[in-house]
């Protein structure tokens, strides 16, 4: 049988370290999972009651607005108001997603159709390629991290392609590089796109997750950020909310409204409980994200400390729940898939393999930030007994 859009999708390699993770714990290994990155910290406990609060409302049962609920949408404009100073029309600039990954494929399938071109980050999240994809867009890709200036690098791609890309996704900070951005590039970007009817697209998954005081910056801050750009606020890792897919789009008006008309034929929305729930943690739980960002913080320290000990220099990120490393020179020929399986059977560890963002990033993994400092530190002694050739 013949499918459409899936065959070109390679295989997910995420899925080989898995397995052997599953392997070695089915034989009795302590394997600590640095990989996925599936948020360990509870969700707010005010979030938790609500929710089975209006799970008993049979009310509540019954279909909810594809849009979210009209207070969900003012307790996210109140919140960009607090926190960014950025005022939101919560009936035109607000729309509930199941999720931000689900908000942002969807959104591409409203904005690029076959023969339209999008700018996505190089290595990158691996919905922000296919996402695009999926609708039938040209995806180009543009080099993100290191010294790599993807603010600069958009600008140039822009103006060597042909048809000229429509779209540009942005995601700050970035995973899994960690870059980060300033609020006068943001600037640059915003004059440049609204020149030339671009369209920016800035996932904003980590705006609460940052580190040593420095605050990351929305796009909508902006002068003239609402007329070229839109922005997806997620509650998962902010809020510890993962499994709850609570998202928002945020920004431009068109666009907004353009995803909505979609997503009325595709959904009902989130469960209305957990609508409920999320107005009430955005609204009463303003402080939860300070909580979970000092435990991220105090996690980050633990393991950069661990990995220099044991040899393996790395540079603290200033944001996300990962850390980005370079594999180390005395492995640096086996490539991620094979050195991730080196360190899950010589150090009982998995991470995250590179090449799973994108070609370009096979000399990386990523750790992830989703165990306490305690099981850090003993990963980071694994890692200096098994890797033999670190300095």
């Amino acid at each position: 049988m013949e499918f459409r859009r899936i065959p070109g999708l390679p295989p997910y390699v995420f899925t080989i370290i898995d397995g052997l993770k599953v392997e070695a714990r089915r034989a009795g290994r302590d394997v600590i999972d640095l990989g996925f990155g599936n948020p360990d910290i509870p969700s707010p406990q005010i979030a938790v009651d609500k929710l089975a609060e209006a799970a008993h409302n049979t009310r509540n049962h019954r279909y909810s607005a594809s849009r979210g609920i009209p207070k969900l949408r003012q307790a996210v404009a109140d919140l960009y108001q607090r926190r960014f100073g950025v005022a939101l029309d919560p009936d035109t600039e607000v729309i509930s997603t199941i999720g931000a990954k689900e908000g942002f494929s969807h959104l591409m399938w409203v904005l690029l159709q076959a023969g339209d071109a999008a700018l996505v980050p190089s290595p990158s999240y691996p919905i922000h390629i296919w996402g695009p994809y999926f609708a039938g867009a040209d995806v180009r890709q543009v080099p993100i991290g290191g010294d790599e200036d993807y603010i600069a690098n958009i600008m140039e791609a822009w103006e060597l392609g042909w048809p000229k890309p429509r779209v540009v996704v942005l995601s700050f900070p970035h995973n899994p590089t960690t870059a980060t951005v300033e609020l006068a590039d943001f600037q640059r970007l915003v004059d440049w796109a609204r020149e030339r009817d671009v369209i920016l697209v800035h996932d904003f998954a980590y705006a609460e997750t940052a580190f040593d005081g420095w605050q990351p910056p929305s796009i909508l801050e902006c002068e003239g950020g609402k007329e070229c750009a839109v922005e997806l606020y997620s509650m998962t890792k902010s809020f510890s909310m993962a499994g709850w897919r609570m998202a928002f789009l945020v920004g431009n008006a068109e666009v907004v409204q353009a995803l909505g008309k979609l997503k009325s034929y595709l959904d009902y929305g989130t469960f209305q409980p957990i609508q409920i729930a999320a107005t009430v943690t955005l609204n009463e739980a303003q402080d939860f994200p300070k909580q979970t960002n000092a435990i991220y913080e105090s996690r980050r320290d633990a393991l950069v400390e661990g990995l220099n000990r044991a040899g393996w220099p790395v540079t603290p990120p200033r944001g996300t729940m990962f850390l980005w490393a370079p594999i180390p020179a005395p492995y640096a020929e086996l490539g991620s898939i094979e050195f991730a399986k080196l360190i899950i059977e010589q150090c009982d560890v998995a991470v995250s393999v590179g090449i799973g963002f994108g070609p370009s990033s096979d000399d990386h993994v990523r750790f992830a930030l989703i165990e306490n400092e305690q099981r850090i530190g003993q990963a980071c002694r694994n890692l200096k007994k098994g890797l033999t050739k670190l300095g």
